[in-house]
């Protein structure tokens, strides 16, 4: 608090002396933003299901994330507005770290230590590998962390607003850097907003394989004989030792980029008093690696192979399989371009001082084939002059990709091809519940800063393909006094 406090002084005094010296007349206007604010949220998010995209389209989707965010406003002068929001989301994933499920257990990377080949070869001590629980590989656990800063500037009769903005964003295997702006008009006494932004991302990826598939790329034909699968037994269908795995269908990506344009545009009407709607539109063109390259793709048309006890090989796809895991046939291949067109409107309506109806549609489209719906419903109660309770609902439907096909069924003389239940048919309810704190004058304090707003959030999510999620998250605002 003490570093946003002096962060915040020093701009102020900079942004002062600077006025002062260029024209010492001093004329009154109201501020945009009256004095620093400052948002802190947190978020706990976790999920389970059973179609890992990791291990081909099943498999543990388990995932834990903990996430915060400090968001800065800081008023700059009488127009002009600076905002900075700093997040890091910290992550355990049993999908993500099956990119790599072969730990000491299971053999792979025992190197061909004799109790590891031992394991391989039948036996029934210990566990092994499987797509039904967390291995213990690095990328099992990681952390994302994101900025972005964003400056706006209001015209001196307010009725016009434009704003530029840069972000960035890194992760174990993937960075992220975007700039854009916008501009909004009000007319009507601002009853009329019309607005328009652009943003371009300019990320890249930093390829992470499935072992199988890495140890190929670096050794080729010879690779069960070299590194890391050196010595070690590899199964065939019928859990037979066997030397006739080759992945020959996987080559490494020949381009790490992933670029997003995107154009928005939207409307906002007061009807009435008690009525408001707005309806907004988006153009988003992407380019470069659409595919995620650690997600593994099985062949119905090849053989199987299998590392780990060939006991579990017939019950597989069951989570009572412990101790096998499939070796891919290739890696998730998507076109490197997707346009995408959502399309909504917002309606709010105040029926009266202890109720409000906020509700929201969308349809979304893109060249892929995925269409998609979305139903938003709040309920805003005011039950007292500093409580609100949030009873909101959401409803979710789409339907699958040109390209999407569930784990085995895939061809090897496919060109595109996914097991990623993301993009399959789908539908989805979450329920959730809000209580809002709101004290206008902020007397509690902390240091200089009043706490003007708490609000706490809690959301079930449930998908039709076996998937849900439990997302909690709570928010405090303060105000420099």
């Amino acid at each position: 608090m003490k570093i946003i406090k002096a962060l915040f002084l020093i701009i102020q005094f900079s942004t002062l002396s600077y006025g002062q010296e260029k024209d010492s007349t001093v004329v009154f206007k109201k501020r945009v933003l009256e004095s620093a604010e400052v948002d802190f949220m947190a978020s706990y998010y976790d999920q389970d299901g059973t179609h890992s995209a990791v291990s081909g389209g099943i498999g543990s989707e388990k995932l834990y994330d903990f996430a915060t965010n400090i968001i800065v406003a800081m008023p700059l002068n009488d127009d002009d507005v600076l905002t900075v929001d700093l997040g890091l989301s910290a992550y355990s994933s049993a999908s993500s770290s099956n990119i790599n499920p072969f730990n000491s257990s299971s053999g792979a990377s025992g190197g061909g230590d004799d109790d590891v080949e031992d394991d391989n070869d039948g036996g029934t001590s210990g566990a092994g590998p499987t797509p039904w629980q967390a291995s213990s590989g690095a990328s099992g656990n990681d952390e994302l962390w994101s900025a972005v800063a964003t400056y706006t500037h209001n015209s001196d009769n307010r009725n016009f607003i434009w704003n530029a903005d840069v972000s960035f964003s890194s992760e174990y295997d993937y960075t992220s850097v975007g700039f854009g702006g916008g501009i909004t008009k009000l007319f009507n006494e601002k009853n009329t907003e019309v607005s328009v932004k652009a943003n371009v991302y300019l990320d890249q990826w930093q390829p992470i394989y499935p072992t199988e598939l890495h140890e190929y790329s670096l050794y080729g034909n010879d690779f069960q004989n070299q590194g890391y699968f050196n010595g070690i037994t590899i199964l065939d269908q019928n859990g037979l030792p066997s030397k006739n795995y080759l992945p020959s269908k996987f080559a490494p990506v020949t381009s790490v980029n992933r670029n997003s344009y995107s154009v928005s545009f939207a409307f906002s009407q007061v009807m009435t008093k008690n009525f408001q709607f707005s309806v907004f539109f988006d153009v988003l063109q992407q380019q470069g690696l659409l595919s995620s390259p650690y997600h593994r793709t099985y062949f119905a048309d090849k053989p199987h192979y299998y590392i780990g006890l060939p006991q579990y090989i017939n019950e597989y796809t069951s989570p009572s399989n412990v101790g096998v895991y499939e070796l891919a046939d290739d890696i998730e291949r998507l076109p490197d371009n997707r346009f995408k067109l959502p399309i909504g409107a917002r309606l709010n309506y105040y029926i009266n001082e202890h109720f409000i109806v906020r509700t929201y549609y969308r349809y979304y489209t893109d060249d892929w084939d995925l269409k998609a719906h979305t139903f938003n419903i709040e309920l805003p109660v005011k039950i007292s002059d500093k409580f609100t309770v949030y009873p909101m609902y959401r409803y979710y439907s789409q339907t699958q990709t040109k390209y999407f096909a569930p784990y085995q069924t895939h061809l090897s003389t496919d060109k595109f091809y996914t097991s990623d239940y993301d993009l399959s048919t789908f539908s989805a309810n979450q329920y959730g519940f809000g209580v809002s704190y709101t004290d206008l004058f902020a007397k509690a304090q902390i240091f200089s800063f009043g706490m003007k707003n708490i609000d706490l959030r809690f959301n079930h999510y449930v998908r039709s393909d076996g998937l849900s999620a439990n997302i909690g998250t709570i928010g405090f605002k303060f105000v420099l006094q």
